[in-house]
């Protein structure tokens, strides 16, 4: 079964997805198709198309989807793992520096976390939204306070938890639609203005 929306991080994929051809398979194969049937969308060669295929279906962004008798021939189907890809944030970050950084500050990755699920989400609500053709009930809210030192930070964060436990508590339990709400709070980047 083909995901929504898979998050990847693995060079080679990321490789797969910056590279022109490769790109249009994945963006054909949101549908089962054959070689064939890309080279004759492509304008390209059966075999050139086989070659970027195998290699989608080596690195994991492409499977095998079953057969299709054409004649006297049995063409292999091929789909995209996914609808859409994500590229994980911790892609580019050093490995070694970036798991010592969540070790010492859990919520930082806690945040990154969130930062990738936020994405993969409204990546699935785009696939509903073009799939149902309606409108979809979101919000988001940002925002900039000050904080000028730890005392402030803390009584700011005292009285932000107090608030959501009220709301959460109001709307947390019972009967309805679900849905996702996200908060976070982090120092502004230095180079954000």
């Amino acid at each position: 079964m083909q995901n929504a929306v898979e998050m990847i991080a693995d060079s080679d994929q990321i490789a797969a997805l910056a590279h022109p051809v490769r790109s249009r398979i994945l963006e054909a194969l949101r549908t089962p198709e054959t070689a064939a049937g890309l080279a004759r969308s492509f304008g390209r060669s059966r075999q050139s198309l086989g070659y970027h295929l195998k290699e989608l279906e080596r690195i994991g962004l492409v499977r095998h989807a079953g057969e299709r008798r054409k004649g006297n021939f049995l063409e292999q189907l091929y789909q995209a793992t996914a609808r859409r890809f994500v590229v994980s944030s911790r892609f580019a970050s050093n490995p070694e520096q970036l798991a010592s950084v969540f070790r010492d500050q859990v919520s930082l990755s806690q945040l990154v976390d969130l930062g990738e699920r936020l994405q993969c989400d409204a990546a699935n609500l785009i696939e509903q939204s073009a799939h149902d053709g309606g409108q979809l009930s979101t919000a988001s809210v940002e925002a900039e306070v000050r904080l000028p030192d730890a005392e402030s930070r803390e009584e700011f964060m005292r009285e932000f938890v107090d608030l959501l436990k009220t709301l959460l508590a109001k709307y947390g339990d019972g009967e309805g639609q679900r849905y996702r709400v996200a908060f976070a709070t982090y120092p502004q980047s230095e180079h954000e203005s």
